[in-house]
């Protein structure tokens, strides 16, 4: 929605996901509601190719993504997580924040052990 260096960043974000995986379905820049809510989305952004809700959401840096992390915990998902999940790494590695919940610790460890025992 702007000129700002996190806008360039996520269009040059959205250009190498493109090169790489041309048939994914994926948008680039949008507000957080038109990613969620696909009538609003269809209104103000008639050409998106994106169907439904999103799935995803790619943010321009932590600060950002943590904050749409702890508002979808906690107006969506009852305060109930799996994640962050760490990508990338040679190995599982996965996050646990301070609020994690026993509930939360579990099923991240779930996660952890099937990871660990898939073959890469």
């Amino acid at each position: 929605s702007g000129s700002s260096a996190s806008g360039a960043k996520m269009r040059r974000a959205l250009e190498l996901v493109r090169q790489a995986e041309p048939e994914l379905e994926i948008d680039g820049e949008m507000h957080g509601d038109c990613a969620l809510d696909e009538a609003l989305r269809l209104r103000i952004l008639p050409s998106s190719t994106l169907k439904g809700e999103a799935n995803l959401l790619v943010c321009p840096n932590v600060d950002a993504g943590n904050i749409a992390y702890n508002l979808l915990k906690t107006a969506a998902g009852g305060n109930v997580a799996v994640g962050p999940i760490l990508l990338g790494a040679n190995a599982p590695v996965h996050i646990l924040t301070s609020s994690s919940t026993v509930r939360r610790i579990v099923n991240m460890t779930a996660m952890t052990v099937v990871d660990a025992n898939t073959p890469r």
